[in-house]
């Protein structure tokens, strides 16, 4: 996991500054495995944010969340409102076996 992306267009220098969305790879023995999760909302400039970075889909807390509460059964409110204040999760998206 990480917290930002790349922009997706260059800067002045050739080079791509921290963007809004990203991407997140999950691997493991407990992963449902064979799936993409998410939204992929394109490359055009209608649908980036701020005509520049990849438009963000989804909280990247809510998928630590989501396997953590599959995981270790930690319950759903002390993760939205202890470990990741302010969350409001998703219903389960099955990434976790």
């Amino acid at each position: 996991m990480t917290e930002f992306g790349r922009t997706v267009r260059q800067n002045g220098s050739g080079g791509t500054d921290h963007g809004t969305g990203g991407a997140m790879l999950v691997a493991g023995g407990a992963v449902t495995g064979g799936r993409v999760y998410g939204r992929w909302p394109g490359l055009t400039e209608a649908e980036l944010y701020d005509r520049r970075d990849l438009m963000p889909t989804s909280d990247v807390r809510d998928w630590a969340a989501q396997a953590m509460l599959a995981l270790y059964g930690l319950d759903r409110s002390v993760l939205e409102s202890t470990v990741f204040p302010g969350l409001k999760m998703a219903p389960p998206p099955g990434l976790i076996l």
